[in-house]
């Protein structure tokens, strides 16, 4: 025996001789015939070459649990990866071309009956064949031949198109056309035929297979004896009984492959997006590429954070108080009759900020007022630039009147 393959599990040796553990490998080995044994071709010391494949190659990633992001499923369409069922499109394009043949199978009949007659005739067989007159023969073949197929073609070739654009929406791509290596990988193409998609095709073959068998086999069976007995008929009556049962059998035969290809068109989305699944790690990736890294974004509001703050610090001398809660919060106000409606938020903070505004603000000789209610609405309702509300209007006017009077009396 020449080959011979055989599986087993257990213990094994991996290279240098090191015991090491698997599971679910096949073996293939290989006898080298004796005349082969010797020979400078084959340096081998036994008759047995072993090589193993690991069926873990086969399996998919068990890490890809996450559903695939948008940008990966329009990725996978812009190089033509999506759910569609081919035997949909074939079985409608099949339907439509029976019902073409079938509302104008007359004028199909007529067309050949009358091109048999000019072709195969007494006067046509026995005309000469020369250079002059065969290359306008051939000619008139090949035109009549078009205007007869080409709209059956056309009309089975365009209902496919409509229903693939059904399935899918308007898509061109010209990626599925580039030569790519990796198809001419064998173990490439062994894992597709040993994988769950190649046993789902091999059942859908079956499948179509037993359906036109069987309606073939009944269809007959009920007639043998009727289209024993049509011979006798003229050929016209023969073609058109022949293809009344062609007919009936087909739709029949499309019908149930229409039902097939529904459940083909449900695995086939099932599948498509199972195989865009994603790993956690390839989420966070996709994240960082699209949205930027989250360290590098931490760090740029930080220093965002940190510019404000100090722009915040260089507006502190120029308030006319700071509102504090008296050590949580602080809210530096200023306000400029010619030029401003409403007192406004300059510097706000809480905390460590709102001690470096207090600290800005005794340096500079502004003045430093306690009110803990005022500095929590203040905080809490107004950002930095706006202008204090009206609600607030009148307990803000009421400090102003305060800091000014000190500044006079000061003064």
């Amino acid at each position: 025996m020449l080959y011979k393959m055989y599986c087993r599990t257990g213990s094994g040796f991996g290279q240098m001789g090191k015991e090491r553990t698997f599971s679910k490998e096949y073996f293939l080995a290989i006898d080298i015939p004796g005349d082969l044994k010797n020979s400078d071709i084959w340096q081998v010391t036994n008759l047995t070459m072993l090589l193993h494949i690991d069926l873990q190659f086969f399996a998919q990633d068990p890490d890809k649990t996450e559903e695939a992001t948008p940008r990966r499923k329009s990725e996978a369409r812009k190089k033509g990866q999506v759910a569609k069922s081919t035997e949909l499109n074939s079985v409608i394009a099949l339907l439509a071309l029976i019902v073409i043949l079938n509302y104008f199978g007359g004028w199909f009949y007529n067309e050949l009956l009358v091109y048999l007659q000019n072709n195969l005739g007494p006067d046509a067989l026995t005309k000469q064949l020369t250079e002059a007159n065969l290359s306008s023969i051939l000619f008139r073949h090949c035109l009549f031949f078009l205007r007869i197929f080409l709209p059956l073609g056309l009309g089975a070739a365009l209902v496919g198109i409509i229903v693939n654009v059904l399935q899918v929406g308007p898509l061109f791509t010209l990626e599925p056309l580039k030569p790519k290596f990796s198809r001419l990988n064998p173990i490439s193409g062994f894992q597709r035929m040993f994988s769950s998609q190649g046993l789902v095709e091999l059942v859908k073959s079956i499948l179509k297979l037993v359906i036109v068998i069987y309606f073939l086999y009944s269809t007959i069976k009920d007639r043998i004896n009727f289209l024993i007995e049509a011979v006798k008929l003229p050929a016209f009556d023969v073609a058109k009984i022949i293809w009344t049962i062609l007919y009936q059998v087909s739709l029949k035969i499309c019908i149930f492959l229409f039902v097939l290809a529904l459940m083909d068109y449900l695995y086939q989305r099932w599948q498509y997006n199972k195989s865009l699944r994603m790993t956690k790690k390839e989420i966070r990736d996709e994240y960082k590429q699209t949205e930027g890294n989250p360290l590098i974004k931490n760090k740029i509001r930080q220093r965002q954070h940190q510019i404000a703050a100090r722009r915040m610090m260089q507006e502190v001398p120029k308030a006319d108080v700071v509102i504090t809660n008296p050590t949580h919060l602080a809210i530096a106000l200023r306000y400029d009759p010619a030029t401003m409606a409403a007192p406004m938020i300059v510097a706000k903070g809480e905390g460590f900020i709102a001690e470096k505004i207090k600290e800005v603000a005794i340096s500079n000789g502004v003045a430093l007022v306690e009110n803990r209610p005022l500095a929590q609405s203040l905080f809490k309702t107004v950002d930095i630039g706006e202008a204090v509300p009206d609600k607030l209007y009148q307990a803000v006017a009421e400090v102003l009147a305060f800091v000014y009077r000190l500044k006079r009396k000061r003064a």
